[in-house]
């Protein structure tokens, strides 16, 4: 399997040449374009109870599309992300916890799950549950905006909306950006307070800032 991202930072895609018998997994409806000689088939990730609380829970498609090369030469798949933005391109040996929506594709030796993240990281608006990525593999990722990473090692806080993933040794705890006074009327509230030891993933742009810009222009 060979791929390449293109159109990176602000609308990236990716392509991807699979050999002949391999396979390989996307996001419902991340598929642009395909050679008609590809195989799809959806299918859930990890078991049906496993997608079924991915998909309740975890805001995430019950569905993922694999994708597999049954002839005898090279075929190409061109995936993206429905907002614009960065798409990286991760080795995974191990886990990574990974927020709602920024699952893009894996390689084969990748399983999806989901984890409890906990009442901080909901008080944190970053959900109750986060999807769980396990195994070893290629994992692509994408963001609204800039796609950021960071070696964490000692406290670091982040605003909520531009927290993509992170490494299971980092723990998610809430706090006030600043003073009660700074943080009610400075318009940053409640942030995450990401602890442990670990690498993170950060995108430049939120979706919640978005919709916030966007609304009062909307009326």
């Amino acid at each position: 399997m060979r791929s390449k991202i293109e159109g990176a930072p602000a609308f990236a895609y990716v392509h991807v040449e699979l050999d002949p018998g391999e396979s390989f997994f996307a996001e419902s409806d991340a598929m642009a374009s395909m050679d008609p000689a590809l195989e799809m088939k959806a299918v859930m990730s990890g078991g049906f109870v496993s997608a079924l609380v991915r998909w309740v829970f975890g805001g995430e498609s019950l569905f993922v599309n694999k994708f597999t090369n049954g002839t005898s030469r090279p075929l190409r798949l061109t995936i993206v992300q429905a907002t614009p933005g960065d798409i990286k391109e991760i080795p995974l040996k191990g886990a990574l916890c990974v927020q709602q929506g920024a699952y893009l594709a894996s390689t084969p030796g990748l399983t999806l799950g989901v984890k409890w993240a906990g009442l901080a990281s909901f008080l944190a608006r970053e959900g109750l549950f986060k999807l769980f990525v396990h195994g070893e593999g290629k994992l692509f990722l994408g963001a609204y905006g800039g796609l950021l990473f960071k070696d964490v090692k000692t406290p670091f806080l982040v605003d909520s909306g531009h927290l993509v993933a992170y490494e299971p040794g980092i723990q998610l705890k809430v706090q006030l950006a600043g003073g009660i006074f700074s943080s009610m009327f400075g318009g940053e509230g409640v942030v995450a307070r990401l602890e442990g030891q670990g690498k993170v993933a950060l995108q430049t742009r939120s979706l919640e800032g978005l919709r916030d810009y966007m609304n009062p222009k909307l009326y």
